[in-house]
């Protein structure tokens, strides 16, 4: 089961292997770092623009380490969540003082770096330096738990999940099958799963157990009544300040998956 089940995939995938700018055949480690900061609670499409504008104004981690917090928060304006963007600074500012100027490529080390979580460690440790560790995302967790445990990734543990998708992992080209397992999560193993046109599906646990749908997602509050509104003002203000320090910009505390 798992060799035919990646052959499906990794052939589902290939057709859109190039469809995002961060995604090419030598990938830099940077741009992967900058690209999942970005893609966490933000839409892949929404993202694309943005990433290729403040990889124009910061090509390189030493520009980002260099530049201003206030710059740093303009660049990033549209994208939301904007606790990332100074966690990205903080970043690599770490990475030019510790680490010479290259984004270290050992998930455990990753983890040190602000804003870095389980999963943006394994994203960028496969993806940018071809390491053998599985990303766990929630649109991954999805598909794992959907096609290998036959259930909904919260009736399952975590570490079952972690487990099966360890066990499932290409480790030739880890990078592009946790690449091609988001994908399939974001854009067909939806909450309402698209069967129809899933390359998994003749083989699906869960399509074999006979579900079908997922419960509806909560509810998120109106923009204009939830407090991203005031966030969003308050950002909106630093930004045009010639400098914003990190305790004025945000609350420290908490860091991205």
């Amino acid at each position: 089961m798992p060799l035919n089940s990646r052959k499906a995939i990794l052939a589902w995938y290939q057709p859109r292997h190039r469809m995002y700018p961060w995604r090419s055949a030598k990938p830099d480690p940077y741009r992967v770092l900058v690209s999942e900061m970005m893609l966490h609670q933000t839409q892949a499409a929404r993202v694309a623009p943005a990433f290729t504008r403040f990889l124009r104004r910061f090509p390189t981690v030493a520009d980002l380490a260099a530049a201003q917090r206030s710059a740093v928060l303009r660049a990033w304006s549209g994208l939301g969540y904007n606790r990332r963007a100074v966690y990205l600074s903080e970043a690599a500012r770490l990475i030019v003082r510790e680490h010479g100027g290259r984004v270290p490529s050992a998930p455990e080390t990753l983890r040190t770096l602000p804003g870095v979580g389980p999963y943006t460690s394994a994203a960028v440790a496969s993806i940018g330096f071809g390491v053998p560790v599985a990303a766990l995302d929630t649109n991954v967790a999805r598909v794992v738990a959907r096609y290998r445990l036959g259930v909904e990734p919260g009736e399952a543990p975590r570490v079952n999940l972690e487990a099966a998708a360890a066990d499932w992992l290409d480790r030739q080209d880890p990078g592009s099958w946790n690449q091609a397992l988001m994908d399939l999560g974001r854009e067909v193993c939806k909450a309402t799963p698209r069967c129809d046109v899933c390359p998994l599906a003749p083989r699906c646990g869960f399509r074999a157990a006979g579900h079908s749908r997922h419960p509806s997602p909560r509810r998120q509050s109106p923009f204009p009544q939830s407090l991203r509104r005031v966030r969003g003002a308050v950002i909106r203000s630093l930004a045009s300040r010639p400098s914003a320090s990190d305790r004025d910009a945000v609350p420290r505390g908490g860091g991205i998956t």
